[in-house]
């Protein structure tokens, strides 16, 4: 799941090492979706829909994501249901990225993607496979786990403002963006908090508010503005919840209804 990006400067987070980072909780999260905002212009009168997110794996062999994001959406004359279906694997060192997408409107396939991502002492480079064999190579950048596991690094240390670059495989998973990630500080889960109930025994953990903007490193000159933004609530081991995605002309909020937390598992390398 790609989560938001400000152009000043690509600065390049060095890796959390699996010996120092927190290990991420292999968890499934599913988020209903709703629309909360739209301009005019947008012409969207209604957005409804479903998030689902599962990692699996560990530090040590690596994870595998598993997202699905299905939404019906509907304008003044007409409605359509588009359903994204993500996988990707990033090893344990953030130096291997394998990607998979396929999008669906209204059931019909759209578009496949897939492809890997290698990073090398001097960049990353791209092997895409489908919809057409090409490769090129990007400057160093991070993948989506070791930003996430950055992040709650950073978190843990009490730094509050930072900016990197991320490239998920995402849209044409032709170039990276630039993220300004803004943390707020630990703050409790109120017993009036709506996904109270879904957090189960996290929901006297503490978390951090995240604001993450995530801007085109390709757009030069003038007044950047980001081309999305989400905001939510993250955990030290992972989980994240009550999203805003606010993609410029519409906003959808996505909240926690239901969670699975799972064990480590045993076939790990990490327990050998």
């Amino acid at each position: 799941m790609r989560i938001a990006r400000l152009v000043l400067a690509a600065i390049f987070a060095a890796p959390v090492s699996a010996a120092v980072a927190m290990p991420l909780a292999q968890h499934r999260a599913v988020y209903d979706l709703r629309l909360t905002a739209s301009s005019e212009g947008s012409g969207i009168t209604g957005i409804t829909g479903r998030m689902v997110y599962e990692i699996r794996g560990s530090a040590c062999d690596g994870y595998t994501v598993r997202f699905r994001y299905v939404t019906e959406s509907s304008t003044r004359d007409a409605s359509q249901i588009t359903d994204q279906q993500t996988t990707t694997f990033e090893d344990g060192e953030g130096k291997q990225f394998n990607f998979a997408t396929k999008s669906y409107t209204d059931q019909n396939l759209d578009k496949e993607l897939r492809g890997s991502a290698t990073r090398e002492p001097d960049g990353v480079k791209i092997q895409i496979d489908k919809p057409e064999s090409k490769s090129f190579e990007l400057h160093p950048t991070q993948f989506p786990t070791q930003h996430l596991v950055d992040l709650i690094a950073r978190a843990r240390n009490g730094e509050t403002f930072y900016e990197t670059s991320i490239f998920d495989g995402s849209e044409d998973a032709d170039k990276a963006m630039t993220t300004t990630v803004v943390v707020g500080k630990p703050a409790n889960t109120r017993s009036n908090d709506p996904e109270l109930k879904a957090l189960a025994s996290l929901a006297t953990e503490k978390y951090w508010p995240v604001d993450i903007a995530y801007f085109d490193e390709a757009t030069e000159g003038g007044e950047e503005t980001p081309d999305y933004r989400i905001s939510f609530k993250l955990y030290e081991n992972g989980l994240t919840r009550d999203l805003d995605m606010d993609y410029g002309d519409f906003t959808i909020h996505g909240q926690l209804v239901d969670l699975a937390v799972f064990a480590p598992d045993a076939k790990s390398t990490c327990n050998k």
